[in-house]
């Protein structure tokens, strides 16, 4: 870890989730916003985080492997939480074609009906994606779960400084293979990166 900065932003997913990124089994995030995200909204508005595990929803409406490993209910106050996971986000957009979301099927885990309900609340049929590079920590930390850390929110500050020598969980030939096929199924869409000019669409 990093000493000249004490703290830096987690992410909350559930603990399956962070398995599968983890294990190479997914690279994309999918996100409609929790009920505690304030007045704007839900926003991919960190580019590098920490993975947060979190136990509160449904591990049913996972697939594979892990979808059912997770004790059930949310952490409670005193608990020791594990940390293991850095993901870099090197694009986020705002998905509005449900063709274009269920063609993402195979780069994560989560269940299509489960997709589709977060995909269809709210007044705006739309759902946020990023793609994640996903990183393993050096040695594994945990954090002692209080109530700051509740709640029906994406974002979280953890008191960790930001990770180095970290380990990509898909070597650089392997990623980009599948950046380019996630980018293939989204082209066209405002915010993802022009490969030729570095710039944004």
């Amino acid at each position: 870890m990093n000493g000249g900065v004490d703290h830096c932003a987690g992410y909350k997913e559930w603990v399956a989730v962070c398995d599968a990124l983890g294990e190479g089994r997914q690279h994309v995030l999918l996100r409609k916003g929790g009920i505690h995200e304030g007045r704007e909204g839900f926003s991919f508005r960190q580019e590098r985080f920490l993975l947060f595990p979190t136990r509160f929803h449904a591990q049913a409406q996972i697939r594979g492997p892990g979808s059912l490993r997770a004790k059930a209910g949310e952490w409670e106050v005193g608990e020791e939480v594990p940390i293991s996971i850095w993901c870099e986000a090197l694009w986020a957009r705002t998905l509005t074609d449900w063709e274009q979301v269920v063609a993402l099927e195979p780069y994560h885990v989560w269940t299509e009906d489960l997709v589709r309900e977060r995909f269809d609340c709210g007044e705006l049929q739309q759902i946020h994606c990023a793609l994640v590079r996903v990183f393993r920590l050096p040695e594994p930390v945990s954090l002692t779960y209080g109530k700051n850390y509740g709640g029906c929110r994406t974002w979280v500050e953890l008191p960790l400084a930001p990770p180095r020598d970290l380990e990509p969980v898909t070597n650089d030939a392997d990623f980009e293979v599948v950046r380019k096929a996630i980018e293939e199924i989204v082209k066209g869409a405002p915010g993802l990166p022009d490969r030729e000019n570095g710039q944004k669409s």
